[in-house]
């Protein structure tokens, strides 16, 4: 398993680069309800199955510090493995000199080092765990002593088995899993010679634990009426009609998160591949060996383009169509298209061999421009360079604060040290049964702040997400709490005033602190601060 010199400086500088990012970069709403996973530790979720708490907590539970490095690190480190293994799936399919293209571009595209490698999501385990069975699929179908004249033996293994589990654990990590076990036996419907593989004995033995490693979730929703079944499954239910403009955005979007220079490429590469596939070759009679043996090795090599299209081109390309009738979320096509650059790495070593200069412009052009790109992007969201008005604001800045959606993502510290500071605030905390907020976005923000001191976090709002199945409703009835929410969101369009939400659920509710959260010496965020007591009945849930 030898690496390429230049794959490991490859490696090395991805890691840095992602470390680095991962301390410096403020808290997502997203990463900072997963931190509540880690607190609330489960089967599974009610909107995810159960991989992200343990990226999340990794990092937490071994060094016992809540912060952005620590909540990071294990996506950090798993998307590093992502890389390993995708270098070695491209270079078992294609050769060394495109699994270091590869490896390249896939350091390079920013939605991958920012969605995969640097955030905590779910995608960070689902790619971990892709990209591991992509690499045990190619050694599967196209194993090593395989020769041209044997092309046609493929014999089924046990590494059926693992791709099987493979799978299953990348269910674990995001639903998207699935799609990649049906992406593989998509491609051997399609080939003929690797067809026997369904009807292997390995075959079942993959399904056996392919199901033995989703149990957890299975379980999980037969406990809880397969909320998280339904809840997914009903976000892909179109809520109006088709429109192509939003299908257009929905591309443009993609090719923006993609970077240009690598969205087009990538989809041209795959309609391109595509047409190649479905095109059918004319036969001809050949006598010379050299020709012979030359055509079946074209053939192994669209059998090998064969199995990346078809575990990424349905994703992408099934996304990017359901865009035009509901609004997708950036990573939800993004593991196709990351499988895809599998073939853009291939096509870009064929160019390699005629115009090196080309290609080497191509990529290092990109990255000098994607670079400082994304150091700017976490300058701003740190410092708050381009924001008018700030201390370290570039000419002045040129975006105000109340419109700049960075200021979403908080510095926790400022939030978690206006607690230690204030002593009011900090004997209200200690005498509060609990805390509160009334989106469970932020609520994750809060549990964050102020998870050294101990106290249960809860939301109470229409959309509960996991908090409806981390406690009961009655569990609050009697109890005094703080009320903590941002004034970003504090707002709800079903009533008049921001407070009415809870009344008659609190038999008081009073403001008794503004926490100001600042960048670059300006308050971008205010977490307005109210003391509830006692809460006179339970908070409706709609499923929980």
């Amino acid at each position: 398993m030898k690496i390429h010199k230049w794959a490991i400086a490859i490696l090395l500088w991805g890691f840095l680069f992602r470390a680095v990012c991962a301390i410096y970069l403020n808290i997502g709403f997203d990463e900072a309800y997963y931190y509540l996973y880690t607190q609330n530790l489960n089967l599974s979720y009610f909107d995810h199955p159960p991989l992200v708490a343990f990226t999340a907590g990794i990092g937490i539970w071994l060094t016992g510090a809540v912060t952005p490095f620590t909540l990071r690190i294990g996506g950090v480190l798993l998307y590093t493995g992502t890389l390993i293994f995708s270098y070695l799936a491209s270079r078992k399919l294609f050769g060394d000199r495109t699994a270091t293209l590869t490896l390249a571009i896939l350091t390079t595209i920013p939605i991958f080092q920012i969605a995969f490698g640097i955030l905590t999501l779910p995608d960070n385990a689902l790619m971990f765990f892709w990209a591991a069975c992509l690499w045990v699929a190619a050694t599967e179908f196209f194993p090593p002593d395989q020769v041209a004249n044997q092309v046609s033996d493929y014999k089924p293994t046990y590494r059926l088995a693992v791709i099987g589990l493979l799978v299953g654990l990348a269910f674990l990590g995001k639903y998207h899993g699935v799609l990649l076990g049906g992406g593989l036996v998509l491609f051997c419907l399609f080939s003929r010679r690797h067809r026997v593989a369904l009807f292997s004995g390995w075959t079942l033995v993959a399904i056996a634990l392919f199901a033995i490693a989703i149990s957890p979730v299975l379980i999980w929703n037969y406990q809880h009426d397969f909320a998280s079944f339904r809840f997914q499954s009903g976000r892909a239910v179109p809520s109006q009609g088709y429109n192509l403009e939003r299908l257009l955005v929905t591309i443009l979007l993609a090719l923006g998160y993609l970077f240009p220079t690598f969205g087009f490429p990538l989809w041209w590469t795959s309609f391109r591949t595509l047409g190649e596939l479905v095109k059918v070759p004319t036969r001809q009679e050949k006598t010379d060996e050299n020709s012979h043996e030359l055509a079946i090795a074209e053939d192994i090599l669209r059998t090998k383009r064969l199995l990346i299209l078809c575990v990424s081109a349905p994703i992408f390309f099934g996304f990017t169509f359901m865009g035009g009738f509901i609004q997708i979320l950036p990573s939800w096509h993004m593991p196709g298209f990351f499988g895809a650059t599998l073939l853009l790495g291939e096509r870009a070593a064929q160019v390699q061999l005629k115009r090196p200069k080309f290609i080497r412009n191509w990529l290092w052009g990109s990255g000098v421009v994607i670079l400082p790109l994304l150091l700017i992007g976490l300058l701003h969201v740190h410092l708050g360079i381009a924001q008018k008005g700030g201390d370290a604001a570039i000419a002045g800045g040129f975006w105000e604060a109340k419109d700049d959606p960075s200021t979403q993502m908080i510095d926790i510290e400022q939030l978690r040290q206006a607690f230690v500071d204030s002593p009011m605030l900090k004997a209200e905390l200690a005498k509060s049964d609990f805390v509160f907020s009334n989106n469970f976005f932020v609520a994750g923000q809060v549990g964050m702040a102020i998870e050294p001191l101990g106290k249960k976090v809860t939301c109470f709002d229409e959309d509960l997400r996991g908090f409806a199945y981390w406690s009961k409703a009655e569990d609050f009835v009697g109890k005094t709490s703080l009320y903590i929410t941002s004034e970003q969101f504090i707002k709800d369009e079903r009533f008049p005033q921001p407070l009415d939400k809870y009344a008659g659920y609190f038999q008081s509710l009073e403001k008794i602190a503004d926490i100001p959260i600042k960048r670059g010496g300006q308050a971008v965020q205010i977490f307005p601060v109210y003391r509830a007591s006692p809460m006179l009945k339970p908070y409706p849930r709609p499923y929980g």
